[in-house]
């Protein structure tokens, strides 16, 4: 079984609906860890030392967030910025997190026919998510299809509940070793792939 680690960042979570529900749905399963940077960092001084012990404790990171501005709330950047070091994370020594898995969960406005090359976003969310690829890649980490939340302001409650249903069961897939490297090559993002297994 492999061990989960979110790393949840949401500067109003009291505010939220749709990740509220997405955390709610998975952080009591067995194997999950939810680290959540707002209530562990609300002053932004993060434990760079607490941070890598727990990438390191773990076999798959999720980067969950909403997708500000096309990007990720500021202290999630930090986050970034701060905890995957040269030396640590990457450069020629920088082998510490090499071989782990890196999968974005993310919640849009914005619905899926608006990211795409013809909608008003000209491009599409993976296109958008390309920064934390790269930024994955150079870890020598391998990152994932991203599971995505279309239409926060309009989504439906039967909706977010079966998001939060598929949420839940990319993560146990993932923890439980049911996905293989080919799998993802196939998938845009982990929303298909599980409706592709059920």
């Amino acid at each position: 079984m492999k061990k989960i680690l979110i790393i949840f960042a949401h500067p109003a979570i009291q505010k939220s609906i749709i990740n509220k529900t997405l955390i709610d749905a998975v952080k009591d399963l067995k194997g999950v860890t939810v680290n959540d940077l707002y209530e562990n960092y609300p002053d932004f001084f993060i434990d760079v030392e607490k941070e890598q012990r727990l990438l390191l404790e773990h076999d798959v990171i999720i980067w969950h967030h909403p997708f500000y501005w096309y990007n990720a709330p500021a202290l999630f950047k930090e986050w970034m910025d701060l905890v995957l070091q040269h030396g640590f994370a990457y450069g020629r020594t920088g082998r510490a997190l090499e071989g782990k898995w890196v999968m974005s969960a993310i919640s849009t406005g914005g619905q899926q026919e608006v990211y795409s090359k013809t909608g008003s976003n000209r491009f599409t969310v993976n296109e958008f998510l390309a920064p934390f690829d790269r930024s994955v890649t150079l870890c020598r980490m391998i990152y994932l299809p991203p599971f995505v939340t279309y239409g926060s302001h309009t989504i439906t409650k039967e909706k977010l509940k079966q998001q939060a249903k598929d949420y839940a069961e990319v993560i146990t897939s993932l923890r439980d070793g049911k996905f293989n490297a080919q799998d993802f090559l196939k998938a845009d993002n982990m929303n298909h792939l599980i409706a592709n297994y059920a």
